[in-house]
């Protein structure tokens, strides 16, 4: 039998009837679904599951109702599985989730019948290494930033690329993005665009101190080194915008490229640059 997840964010006023029409449809078409406890207040009959445990379940694909930040959290669950995601707009934004409600419908039976192209989007992979050991690890979708949490104090951080020193940043913070996270945070701290098919990663500093620092685009084979080095016991790492933890002076921050991807559906008739146009709103052709 086929196979769905839904995954969807509270709150949303459209999201029973989207809901309940999404059921039906995969219903009629033959799959069997397994949703999250929010879903699942719309969704009589299917199997509970949470984001954490959508890979247990092998869905053929994972339906996302929300915005970008929903999409991050079931992104990072199911890209080691290879499980592709749909994502559909109920935010504001939406560089992610950029399938309309209107669309949802016929994207569906374009996924149903082979017909729907799949983005294959990089993930950067983050250690932190304390005393040469590694404490965590994550995978980002977006970005892993390293930030001052107090209020108007800069943090010192040295950077390192293949080992080899690049600079030394006073800032309150370095963000490293890839090119799908490069309209995210990164863009809003004065770092480029960069398509999402680009192999490379962009390092951005956050209010740094020196003019002349600047972001850096480097290859996506390289290896990324943030070293801690006065931090006033008071910076965080941030993954995703989503998870991380504190940090201590003489931390490394390690980044590279992740050895998994995640697969995103999209419109064959929607290029990249329609989405940028109409969610950076640069006017009409």
């Amino acid at each position: 039998m086929k196979r769905a997840a839904i995954i969807s964010k509270r709150g949303k006023a459209d999201l029973p009837k989207i809901i309940r029409d999404l059921v039906l449809w995969l219903r009629a078409h033959g799959y069997s679904i397994s949703a999250d406890s929010i879903s699942r207040e719309f969704c009589d009959g299917c199997e509970a599951v949470e984001r954490e445990n959508l890979a247990e379940k092998r869905p053929d694909f994972v339906v996302v109702l929300g915005g970008d930040g929903t999409l991050l959290s079931v992104a990072r669950s199911v890209a080691p599985a290879g499980i592709p995601i749909l994502g559909v707009n109920l935010g504001s934004l939406g560089f992610l989730t950029e399938v309309k409600q209107e669309e949802l419908v016929p994207t569906l039976e374009a996924i149903d019948a082979g017909r729907c192209d799949v983005s294959a989007r990089a993930l950067v992979h983050c250690q932190l290494q304390r005393e040469r050991k590694c404490l965590a690890s994550y995978e980002a979708l977006n970005d892993v930033v390293v930030h001052q949490s107090a209020l108007a104090r800069l943090a010192v951080f040295d950077v390192r690329v293949n080992e080899k020193f690049v600079a030394n940043y006073t800032a309150d913070g370095l963000i490293v993005a890839t090119p799908t996270g490069s309209t995210a945070y990164s863009l809003a701290a004065g770092g480029p665009i960069l398509a999402p098919d680009l192999p490379g990663f962009v390092i951005t500093p956050v209010a740094s101190h020196a003019l002349t620092n600047r972001p850096l685009v480097v290859q996506d084979t390289a290896t990324i080194e943030i070293f801690i080095k006065d931090s006033g016991n008071s910076v965080l790492l941030t993954v995703d915008g989503q998870q991380g933890r504190s940090l201590a002076d003489g931390d490394v921050v390690v980044c590279l490229k992740s050895e998994f991807k995640v697969k995103l559906f999209k419109l064959k008739e929607r290029s990249y640059f329609d989405v940028l146009r109409t969610k950076l709103k640069w006017g009409e052709r």
